[in-house]
């Protein structure tokens, strides 16, 4: 009999398709990270002659938006305690930290004739403290912090802004490019466009599908223009890096066997995924993007499409602007036809969204997890773009802050596992994985509600005290040995 098992074994596993032999090791040289954003730790809101910005503005007058009326200006304090926060980055052997710049800070209206060098200062001196402990930064050029003097003169609905953008690149090129080989130039477009759309971020604007779609076109011609300054006096000497960190979940049919769900997910990834990534690596929105809103426009009666279009020369600047695909993604919804429309999305895509009752469901109701969702968002960037190298700049879970935080380790090993199959089993090229976040900090309109980091921070303690939780030490040893301990 022990011959007959043994005989069994070796012909199911010779049967066993290549392609699903299990492997928890991540390739060499893959790249682990986390990240921060300016507003939402750095606190120090007016000091060193950091200027007002658009979440400044709102939170101090109308402070009823955010919940329990919380705001940025101290946040993690981490404008004095920077050290402190890359010392523990070290300590999690990161290869890189992904932090934002305040514009205010560099140039306290936006404008450039109008720099603030002790803001500078401290840039350099966050740059210098990472790479003295072999750490390479990620910089984000934007990270929703908008001047509030550019928001007075309409800030991303204008024109003016690619300009203003590409003279603030060039200072952050000028002062910071030859210690920085990472560039994002701005985080989330999409998110941006909402709150000029329907009152969902600073500056809480209501412009409807106008302002939506307005602000992400002058958004893609910023980021264009600020590639190829960069291409033309700066990347023959600084030999660095620039994307843009495009975000969105991930859409599937409700229901697999229909064909029209098929279609439905798609458009929606589209709609989605699309909106920003079409351009970049394809020169032009995507045909089912135009002839939607398009045809919304005309239904609606008017004179012309709320979507602008791109002139040639534009969608020639547009193509190629993306030296690695960076990509920020939560969690994945299922769509079919209907009129059960989540605000969330888009309704000029005509889908609603649902969830299944299994999936979990992290504090921040919007945050459901489903890591397959991962998986088939690699593959379909991989299908749709011709496979460019990936980054999942932000990928992360929020809880009530406690220390002993299992359900974001359960959350972060699902993630990492679908990143692993979609590198085995289907060859996306997915070169680096960035949690969000480092420590607790500021989350928008929710204020100190939920917590996404691996470090807490007691925010009641003017010290600000930082302790590492439970999925920090989880973390460090998927850094430390490449390795991820679960089988998929």
């Amino acid at each position: 009999m022990r011959n007959l098992h043994n005989l069994i074994v070796i012909v199911i596993i010779t049967i066993i398709p290549k392609s699903l032999t299990i492997k928890s090791e991540f390739p060499d040289g893959f790249l682990f990270g986390a990240s921060t954003a300016s507003y939402q730790i750095e606190g120090a809101w007016n000091e060193d002659g950091k200027g007002e910005n658009i979440w400044d503005k709102m939170v101090h007058s109308r402070p009823e938006l955010v919940k329990d009326s919380a705001n940025g200006d101290v946040a993690c304090d981490s404008y004095h305690k920077y050290k402190e926060d890359v010392a523990l980055a070290k300590d999690l052997n990161l290869n890189f930290y992904r932090f934002s710049i305040s514009w205010t800070r560099i140039a306290p209206t936006g404008e450039m004739h109008k720099l603030n060098p002790k803001g500078i200062d401290y840039y350099n001196r966050l740059i210098d403290e990472l790479l003295a402990n072999n750490i390479e930064p990620m910089v984000t050029m934007y990270h929703w912090d908008l001047p509030q003097y550019l928001q007075d003169l309409g800030g991303w609905v204008n024109p003016i802004m690619v300009d203003y953008f590409t003279e603030y690149a060039k200072v952050l090129f000028s002062n910071f490019g030859d210690k920085v080989k990472w560039w994002i130039t701005l985080n989330e477009p999409k998110e941006t466009c909402r709150a000029y759309s329907n009152h969902s971020y600073a500056p809480y604007l209501n412009l409807n599908n106008t302002g939506y779609y307005m602000a992400g076109h002058i958004q893609l011609l910023a980021h264009s223009k600020v590639y190829h300054l960069y291409n033309e006096l700066f990347r023959d000497k600084q030999k660095g890096k620039i994307s843009i960190s495009i975000s969105g979940a991930f859409y599937m049919p409700k229901n697999e066997s229909s064909v029209d769900d098929m279609e439905i997910a798609d458009r929606a990834n589209n709609f989605e995924i699309g909106w920003f990534s079409h351009p970049i690596y394809k020169g032009d929105y995507s045909p089912i993007m135009r002839k939607f809103v398009d045809r919304k426009s005309k239904e609606e009666g008017r004179p012309w499409s709320t979507l602008p279009t791109f002139t040639d020369e534009e969608i020639k600047l547009l193509i190629g602007t993306a030296d690695f695909y960076a990509l920020n993604h939560y969690s994945s919804r299922l769509v079919t036809s209907g009129s059960e429309l989540d605000p969330s999305f888009n309704s000029d895509a005509e889908y609603s969204t649902f969830v299944d009752e299994s999936w979990p469901v992290s504090i921040a109701p919007w945050l459901i997890v489903v890591p397959e969702g991962l998986h088939k968002l690699l593959v379909w960037i991989k299908n749709q773009y011709n496979n460019p190298p990936v980054i999942i700049t932000e990928n992360g879970y929020a809880d009530d802050g406690r220390i002993n935080d299992l359900e974001r380790i359960d959350y972060i090993k699902s993630y990492l596992n679908s990143t692993l199959k979609a590198i085995y089993q289907n060859k996306c090229n997915v070169i680096g994985y960035t949690c969000w976040s480092l420590i607790d900090n500021f989350e928008w309109m929710d204020g100190y509600r939920y917590h996404f980091g691996m470090v807490h921070v007691d925010f009641n303690d003017p010290l600000r005290q930082r302790v590492p939780k439970a999925s920090y030490q989880f973390y460090k040893n998927v850094v430390t040995n490449g390795k991820l301990d679960v089988q998929y």
